[in-house]
């Protein structure tokens, strides 16, 4: 038992900083503090970058002042993205410096934090990540008013249970995408979590309400649709997101399409979620982008990425993303830089391609044409609205 108490006593003392300021993450410590730390709040910059060098003091002062008033609830880390390029690229995948994200219970924020650098600004955003989120009702009326709107509801009979623990901590990870309510009932015979949606029926979580990872998948895949639809109203709202887009478009009466589209994205691109955003658009709608990738409402649907500085659209009919494996590879070239190389210098040479036509080239592998520029970052928010905020890479 000495053993046990004094290697939990040295990993705390590891894990916290010996000044208050950031503390250095990289690729040996992040797990660690990632499964550890209720609110990680993490800095990726470059000391080359003159915005991140601006921004090191402010957030170091705010780390100070988060880590007296706040001492064991929250860590300010700073990830250097010239040393640590697996972490930014690979599992954040970071496209300009300095950019600020926010993990809450491990789990990843998807909207990066696009507000004022300032100490004010980012201690009192830190700081509404630690208020509780779960709004209480003692009377049944206005429960019976909740589950007529999209919501999660918990009904637990015991304030003091552990059901209620795992409760809130999920609605502080999901605090952005869905309303938590919780009501009391000492005569209840056992305790009820629902999802509630005006849209269809109430359905019941039945499995274990103690167990955080899975009550944390079953609310996400309520609250947060893997695949959504973009439109002009809310389509600054995805674009904050910070995530390349992975979009159909597809004609407004063709439901087929979207099923289908949705059904691949669940069986197979699962994991690539936190690195991209499955959204699809109605193509009359959004003729502007389509016009960019040389298609008309003839085409539609398609698959195309927008990366919010060129658009790449898939090769191959619609059909093909049934192919397994291949809106995959698509997906993987966007983020390997294949597909931006390949629209500059032509298709990557393989070793099936004899060497004399390497050196001849084709007129396919010579074009030098450069890819569509992205025309859904004119949905993203104005710079001009955000401060130390400037696209570096």
């Amino acid at each position: 038992m000495y053993r046990v108490l004094l290697l939990i006593a040295v990993t705390w003392r590891l894990l916290t900083p010996a000044s208050a300021v950031a503390v250095n993450i990289d690729e040996h410590n992040y797990e660690t503090y990632r499964s550890t730390t209720p609110i990680l709040f993490l800095n990726f910059y470059a000391d080359w970058c003159r915005y991140s060098q601006a921004l090191k003091p402010i957030f170091d002062k705010t780390a100070e002042s988060l880590h007296n008033e706040h001492p064991g609830e929250v860590v300010l880390g700073r990830v250097n993205c010239e040393a640590s390029r697996v972490l930014c690229q690979s599992i954040f995948h970071i496209s300009k410096y300095p950019t600020l994200k926010l993990l809450r219970n491990g789990q990843s924020a998807k909207r990066e934090y696009r507000g004022q650098r300032s100490t004010t600004a980012l201690s009192d955003y830190v700081k509404g990540q630690l208020a509780d989120p779960v709004q209480e009702y003692t009377g049944g009326d206005a429960v019976g008013k909740l589950e007529m709107k999209k919501a999660v509801i918990g009904h637990f009979k015991s304030a003091d249970s552990g059901a209620i623990l795992v409760f809130r901590k999920v609605a502080i990870s999901l605090r952005d995408d869905c309303p938590f309510h919780l009501k009391l009932d000492e005569m209840r015979a056992d305790d009820r979590i629902v999802y509630s949606d005006p849209e269809g029926y109430p359905e019941d979580f039945v499995g274990n309400k103690e167990d955080f990872s899975e009550f944390y998948g079953w609310a996400r895949a309520k609250c947060v649709p893997v695949v959504r639809e973009i439109t002009f109203q809310n389509g600054e709202e995805l674009t904050e997101e910070g995530l390349p887009f992975v979009v159909l478009f597809h004609h407004s009466e063709d439901h087929n399409s979207v099923r289908q589209y949705r059904e691949i994205v669940e069986a197979e691109l699962m994991p690539e979620t936190g690195g991209v955003n499955f959204v699809y658009a109605d193509g009359l709608k959004f003729a502007h982008p389509l016009s960019h990738l040389g298609k008309t409402k003839k085409d539609l649907p398609l698959i195309a990425i927008d990366s919010f500085r060129h658009m790449y659209l898939f090769h191959g009919s619609f059909e093909d993303i049934k192919v397994p494996g291949r809106l995959k590879q698509f997906i993987s070239d966007l983020h390997s830089g294949k597909l931006h190389r390949e629209f500059h210098h032509g298709p990557d040479p393989t070793a099936a391609v004899p060497e004399t036509e390497l050196l001849q080239g084709s007129d396919e592998a010579n074009k030098r044409t450069a890819p569509p520029e992205s025309t859904f970052k004119k949905l993203r928010p104005a710079n001009s609205r955000y401060t130390l905020l400037k696209d570096e890479l």
